[in-house]
């Protein structure tokens, strides 16, 4: 069976470290046999069934994925932190026929029956009913899979694009023309990973498509090492005991690491490092120039989303002479500003930013062709909801964002979720949730909050919002108001109650 580089791997440096994430360690041999062992399950599967992976930072997780592509199975990202519901509604509309959930999602798993053929859990000493254990779900029958016969199944994440509504999505890792079958799809990525050679360290969630790019690197055949949660300090010692050539980032990790005593960060040994990209969410120019005043110009930055993947990168040297800017479109694809007709602006003018899709990619949400629709401007041009300009030289630039949604830590949350559960409290009138500053994730969530009576508590709202959604999609705050601003034309002002929280009009680009 073809697995990328981690045949070879297994071959030429068998004893080697190539995934580790501290409490499981696996070399080349070791992932080879437990990515057989998994693919074999998974080759029993129904044809166009998929296998939704609990978003873990665990060597499980990686493992899973790379055994869904290899076997041609497509895999899905579950957000970690789902509720039973949530969950059963992911893998429901995603098509999934098995599931792998780690020590956070267990409790939701229970809910699962009926749903899927196949349910494994890693790292869970008592797994529920019918579901099988880590290592017996590693101990499958390698499948006889010919791969060239299967369809490409890329990896899917659950996005809420410019709605508040999550569907699914491929990850855009390759042109579409690029590979038509599962084992083209596999050399593709075997032969093209996006960051140097080296150990590549993940340090956010698996359940997004940044910290996901570290399978590519995976079945390129370069080690990787996870991070079960970011520690800055810890981060640190694992760049210099590894050797980490790689990371992908966003700005919260870099202000952490920042708040590390200096004397710490100058005795650490980064050398190694010869790539930083961060994406997710803006970063302000204090953050990132001191950050290439620590390890050297070595960041780059990219814009784009799940959906419809990279279409703009800046380099370090290119952002000091284009301080704010998230680059140039990526090659052949073209970025340009539309006004609300569909009508290209011109240098310089601020409108919708659109991206001409003249690669063969398209922005399709699974299941969900009316969202896919509204994705575009027209025909051809694509949106990821920003608003902002185009520069004569072509660097882009953003200012401000259509959808009411908030980026905290680099995650899109959406206030209409919060708002749809708060206001069945029986003691909220109204309800309007915004983000506001942090010092830390960038946004938080804060809740405004209208009564019915005086003896509403706080404490209970936040047990409220979240017996319908995950912890982190809740707000962090919460305060009373007396009333809502409204409009002319009667809706709640949003944009004047954001006002009282931030210096001045938010900018999305650094």
């Amino acid at each position: 069976m073809y697995l990328g580089g981690i045949s070879e791997r297994s071959v030429s440096s068998p004893d080697d470290i190539a995934l580790t994430d501290g409490t499981t360690t696996l070399t080349w041999t070791q992932l080879a046999a437990a990515v057989r062992g998994v693919a074999g399950h998974l080759a029993m599967l129904p044809e166009g069934a998929r296998l939704g992976v609990s978003g873990e930072n665990a060597a499980p997780t990686l493992v899973a994925h790379v055994a869904g592509l290899v076997s041609g199975v497509g895999t899905v990202a579950i957000h970690r932190q789902a509720t039973p519901a949530e969950l059963v509604h992911e893998l429901q509309t995603a098509d999934c026929r098995a599931v792998l959930v780690g020590p956070t999602t267990v409790a939701a798993a229970t809910e699962v029956g009926g749903v899927v053929d196949i349910a494994a859990a890693h790292g869970v000493h008592d797994p529920p009913a019918g579901f099988l254990e880590w290592q017996k779900f590693c101990a499958g029958t390698p499948p006889a899979v010919a791969l060239d016969a299967r369809p490409a199944r890329p990896l899917m994440v659950y996005t809420s694009g410019t709605t508040g509504h999550p569907s699914a999505t491929e990850a855009k890792w390759l042109p579409p023309q690029r590979a038509t079958s599962a084992w083209q799809y596999l050399r593709e990525l075997a032969d093209r990973s996006t960051f140097p050679a080296g150990p590549h360290l993940v340090v956010g969630p698996l359940q997004h498509n940044g910290p996901l790019t570290s399978v590519r690197h995976l079945i390129a055949g370069e080690p990787v090492v996870v991070m079960p949660r970011f520690d800055p300090a810890e981060a640190l010692i694992l760049i210099a005991r590894y050797g980490i050539t790689s990371s992908v980032m966003v700005p919260t990790h870099f202000t952490r690491l920042l708040s590390l005593p200096e004397d710490l960060r100058r005795a650490t040994q980064v050398s190694s490092l010869k790539m930083l990209a961060h994406t997710g969410s803006a970063c302000s120019r204090a953050v990132k120039q001191a950050m290439i005043d620590w390890v050297g110009p070595i960041l780059v930055e990219s814009y784009g989303g799940s959906e419809i993947g990279t279409v703009a990168r800046i380099s370090s040297q290119d952002w000091k002479s284009h301080p704010g800017s998230v680059g140039k479109a990526v090659p052949p694809l073209r970025i340009a500003a539309f006004d609300d007709a569909g009508v290209e602006l011109g240098p310089g003018a601020v409108g919708i930013l659109g991206i001409e899709l003249n690669d063969g990619r398209a922005v399709q949400y699974h299941g969900d062709d009316e969202k896919s629709r509204r994705a575009y401007i027209k025909p051809g041009v694509a949106t990821l909801g920003d608003i902002g300009y185009v520069d004569a030289a072509g660097f882009v630039y953003i200012t401000d964002r259509l959808a009411d949604v908030v980026i905290s830590g680099g995650v899109n949350l959406y206030p209409a979720e919060c708002e749809k559960v708060l206001i069945t409290h029986p003691g909220i009138e109204e309800v309007a949730v915004i983000g506001v500053p942090d010092p830390d994730m960038g946004e938080a969530l804060h809740a405004l909050l209208v009564p019915t009576g005086a003896d509403l508590d706080i404490g209970e709202l936040g047990e409220w919002c979240r017996t319908e959604l995950a912890g982190f999609k809740c707000p962090r705050t919460y305060e009373f108001v007396p009333r809502l601003p409204r409009n002319e034309m009667g809706k709640v002002d949003k944009r004047s109650l954001r006002a009282n929280y931030w210096d001045a009009r938010r900018a999305i680009s650094g």
